[in-house]
């Protein structure tokens, strides 16, 4: 099994700045993405950010460019630096990590922390 535990959450005035970090323990070889994700109050919860293996990413449109996402293999861990907060920030935010547990297997299992909450406001 892994474990993951979020860090780095709070509140923040808008137009502030966070970093948000999740470190992985545990049956844990290596990640083959890290996902950042968000649920509002009343809403879905959405993906923010991806990093794979080699350090591409993904961003949801409505972070893009004020958001920064990496994953370190090294260390299993990732970091979600977010700039530029405005209020519709606001949301628990949870680390989802797809990994191998082994060198020599290829099954690609999923954990999930148990979010952060980030909020934004004067």
């Amino acid at each position: 099994q892994v474990q993951l535990v979020e860090s780095g959450g709070g509140l923040v005035l808008p137009g502030g700045s966070l970093r948000l970090s999740c470190a992985a323990s545990g049956s844990i070889f290596s990640f083959n993405t890290i996902n950042w994700y968000r649920q509002a109050p009343g809403q879905a919860r959405e993906l923010v950010a991806t990093v794979n293996s080699v350090g591409s990413t993904y961003y949801a449109n409505s972070v893009k460019g004020r958001f920064t996402i990496s994953g370190d293999s090294a260390t299993n861990t990732g970091h979600l630096e977010m700039y530029s907060l405005k209020p519709e920030d606001t949301a628990v935010y949870y680390c989802n990590i797809e990994y191998y547990s082994t060198r020599y297997s290829s099954a690609i299992w999923s954990a999930w922390g148990r979010g952060t909450q980030v909020t934004v406001s004067a």
